[in-house]
């Protein structure tokens, strides 16, 4: 059995790729039988079938071809019967596409069916009866029934016989639709008398190989005379049927005549086609020949009918005549939409004219019935594009946004362009694949924040956020603290970010005395491949907290000096003591200072300048005035809470050194006497307690004392004169000290000696007694600064 392979391939301007082949195989061919190599007649190749999960599509619902990728031909998958598959047509021929992805092709194939010699020719009635007048005269026709076979061409019907031909003889005529008349024509008289009844056998025969027949029987009647056969007015009657037309609608009317009288000249019509579906769908009134609708026409089926129709008389006369039928079309169809291959998803970046969906649009009607434009709904980035007839493609025509639009339902309408129009929709459902083309964006272009000092490490500072408009993965934002250095330390061990939240931890405690403020950046990037980042600058702000109690720089006391201020009896009201001065490191209302006056010796002569710290007298100083006054001054600051500072000012009043010094000489010795009197207290108690000790340390006490009180003998004690440098400025500019003190001192080398010697005091203006000393002053030269002694001890809360 050979097979014909015809090979078409046509380009197109798309960037699908269109071509089309041709095969010609017999019927019956079995399962799995070679239709043809699809890669070589294409020029693809194997691997190309397998990664394009290529595929059959086919518009019907038979699928008599597979495709087989691994080796890249075509098989029978099932029995194609031809006269099954084109039941009147002679070309019978599948039509189906092959469907390739990745990029999306497609190749339209066409299998021509050729037919085999598997029907024999067969005839509607095994039998048929004639009644013929015995006065017929010779030459008269009568018609026969047309054998059928399912085979076309050469393996149809191609001939007849009549046996025997004693009386008849066969006459065969051709039409112009290539079937042939049958008739039987009367070649020598009818005797009745003779033979009443003639059996004659009409065999059709095929011209396929081998070659089949089949017969009927032909049983005439010999009657008396009839002469005269009915006549049709017309050869051939023509009519035109729309489609779709009711049950019972009379299509045409045949009329014959008989010049006979009586029951020879009634005539009786009938169809005489046996091919086909005449008889289901066309009824003849055999006593007035009108043709009527019994069955549905569909012009998507048939086009044309022709009927033959037999008009007898009662004397077996005959005649025939035929009616040609055209079928008119009406828009009775709407357009159907295959969708070939489409693709469910697409990436956001994908390029223009983009495949998307290949479909094929089909309308069984014709004319401008059957003329389908589609188009699709406005506003989205896409557009039909038409490759051939009656296939489209979804191409996209602008760039497309995930971030826009995620998801976009796509309406496909076709419409024809009858009257009324008929349309079909179908909607597209197309996924947009996210691409990592969007930034981190933070919600500010920078930040600023705050923390207390003295933090615990590890406290939440502040949180960063950004927002990325991609999705999932590439939507994941991750924050990074960027390599910086603050003070030459790197910014890491100052704060750190949570990766996953944006939290900003401080990592260290600050203190707002050694940084008040620094900046660094942080980045968010996202989980993208390659990953998209941005940045923004932090600010943190160190805010100060109450943590430093003020310092007192002036006056400074000494451990083992007492320092005094000197105040004249005849001071007046206001007069200007000194001057307390302290600082605070703290800043803000935490370093304002209060100077408040706690304890005094006299309240009523001295105050204390609530903001300037100045101590001046607020009476005359009279000689009733004790001349040693004792003043503890409080410096506070504004904090909450607030804290304080303590320091002892010792101020003395009189008008000349040899007061001071007597007084402080005494001052001593009762400072002294003090001290022994707690030594005894302490001494009695152990006594009470310890009883034969206690004896002991009694005479051992009472033996130091003695030799104590004989070496203070020989001892003399000077006190400290006060002096403020010339022209003092204070550190908080809240005042100064201008007055210049000059003192004349007298000092002895014995105190036991009643002689003082005179000392210049044109430099010398403090004198510090140290109660250790032989007796001999220390003198200060002017050029040190009390301020370079050792800090005074100092009570501080």
């Amino acid at each position: 059995m050979n097979r014909q392979v015809l090979l078409f391939i046509s380009l197109l301007s798309l960037e699908s790729v269109f071509g089309q082949v041709s095969y010609s195989v017999p019927e019956e061919m079995t399962k799995g039988s070679f239709v043809g190599n699809i890669v070589q007649d294409l020029g693809l190749d194997i691997q190309r079938l397998i990664s394009g999960k290529a595929k059959i599509y086919t518009r019907n619902s038979g699928e008599y071809i597979e495709l087989n990728r691994e080796r890249g031909v075509l098989l029978v998958k099932q029995r194609i019967d031809r006269e099954v598959l084109c039941t009147e047509t002679a070309l019978c021929a599948l039509h189906f596409q092959i469907i390739l992805e990745n990029p999306m092709e497609f190749y339209s194939v066409t299998v021509q069916i050729t037919d085999i010699n598997d029907n024999a020719p067969t005839f509607e009635k095994n039998e048929i009866a004639f009644k013929i007048s015995e006065s017929a005269v010779m030459g008269a026709k009568f018609v026969l029934e047309r054998a059928e076979d399912l085979d076309v061409g050469i393996n149809g019907v191609q001939n007849y016989e009549l046996k025997p031909t004693d009386n008849f003889a066969l006459k065969l005529d051709s039409n112009a639709d290539g079937n042939k008349n049958v008739e039987m024509v009367l070649q020598k008289p009818l005797d009745r008398e003779k033979q009443e009844q003639i059996s004659l056998v009409l065999t059709a025969v095929d011209g396929g190989e081998p070659q089949m027949s089949g017969t009927m029987l032909i049983v005439i009647t010999v009657l008396d005379v009839n002469d005269n056969a009915p006549v049709f007015t017309q050869p051939t009657y023509k009519s035109v049927v729309t489609e779709n037309s009711p049950k019972g609608t009379v299509v045409a009317t045949v009329t014959a005549s008989d010049a006979d009288q009586g029951s020879n000249g009634k005539i009786t019509y009938s169809i005489t086609n046996t091919l086909g579906n005449i008889r289901k769908v066309f009824a003849l009134n055999k006593e007035n020949g009108e043709v009527s609708l019994i069955g549905n026409i569909d012009f998507e089926k048939s086009r044309h009918f022709q009927i033959n129709v037999r008009a007898s008389d009662e004397g077996g006369l005959t005649d025939s005549c035929k009616i040609i039928i055209d079928v008119q079309d009406v828009n009775d169809n709407k357009p159907e939409i295959n969708i070939m291959s489409k693709s469910n998803v697409i990436s956001e970046d994908a390029e223009l004219n983009t495949v998307v969906t290949m479909i094929n649009i089909e309308d069984l009607d014709s004319g401008e019935n059957g003329n389908v434009k589609c188009v699709i709904c406005e506003n989205v980035p896409f557009t039909l594009k038409t490759s051939t007839d009656n296939f489209y493609s979804l191409v996209t025509d602008s760039e497309l946004d995930r971030e826009i639009a995620s998801q976009y339902n796509i309406t496909v309408t076709c419409s024809d362009e009858g009257v009324p129009s008929l349309s079909s929709s179908v909607t597209l459902t197309l996924q947009i694949s996210d691409v990592n083309d969007n930034d981190p964006v933070f919600e500010s272009s920078s930040y600023e924040a705050y923390i207390v000092e003295n933090n615990t490490p590890g406290l939440s500072v502040f949180t960063v956020r950004a927002r990325d408009a991609d999705w999932n993965q590439n939507a994941r934002v991750s924050y990074i603290l960027e390599d910086s250095s603050v003070n030459g330390v790197a910014v890491s061990s100052y704060v750190s970010v949570s990766a996953d939240s944006g939290v900003i931890h401080a990592v260290r405690s600050f203190d707002y005395e050694q940084i008040k403020d620094f900046h660094f950046r942080v980045k968010a990037q996202d989980g993208g491949s390659p990953p998209l980042s941005s940045n923004v600058t932090v600010k943190i702000l160190i805010q100060d907290q109450n943590d430093n109690p003020p310092q007192v720089l002036y006056p400074v006391q000494t451990g083992g000096s007492l320092v005094a201020e000197m105040v004249p009896r005849s001071a007046d009201v206001g007069y200007l003591v000194t001057k307390v001065v302290a600082v605070d490191v703290d800043s803000g209302q935490n370093a304002w200072l209060s100077y408040k006056l706690q304890k005094a010796t006299d309240r009523a002569l001295f105050e204390v300048g609530l903001q300037n710290g100045e101590i001046r007298t607020i009476r005359q100083v009279t000689d009733k005035d004790v001349v040693k006054q004792r003043l503890s001054v409080i410096v506070e600051d504004n904090g909450q809470p607030s804290r304080s500072a303590t320091v002892i000012v010792n101020v003395v009043v009189a008008d000349s050194f040899p007061e001071v010094l007597s007084e402080f000489t005494d001052f001593t010795q009762d400072k002294e006497y003090n001290d022994n009197l707690t030594f005894y207290l302490v001494l009695a108690l152990a006594v009470v307690s310890f009883l034969f000790i206690t004896c002991l340390v009694v005479i051992i006490s009472v033996k130091i004392y003695r030799w104590r009180q004989s070496r203070i003998m020989f001892h003399s004690n000077l006190p400290v004169i006060p002096y403020y440098p010339p022209r003092y400025s204070d550190t908080l500019g809240t005042g100064t000290l201008q007055h210049v003190y000059n003192y004349e001192v007298c000092r002895t080398t014995d105190s036991r000696k009643s002689d003082c010697k005179s000392g210049g005091a044109g430099s010398q203006n403090v004198l510090i007694m140290d109660p250790s000393s032989t007796g001999t002053m220390q003198r200060i030269q002017s050029g040190k600064s009390i301020l370079d002694e050792p800090d005074s001890p100092l009570e501080v809360s």
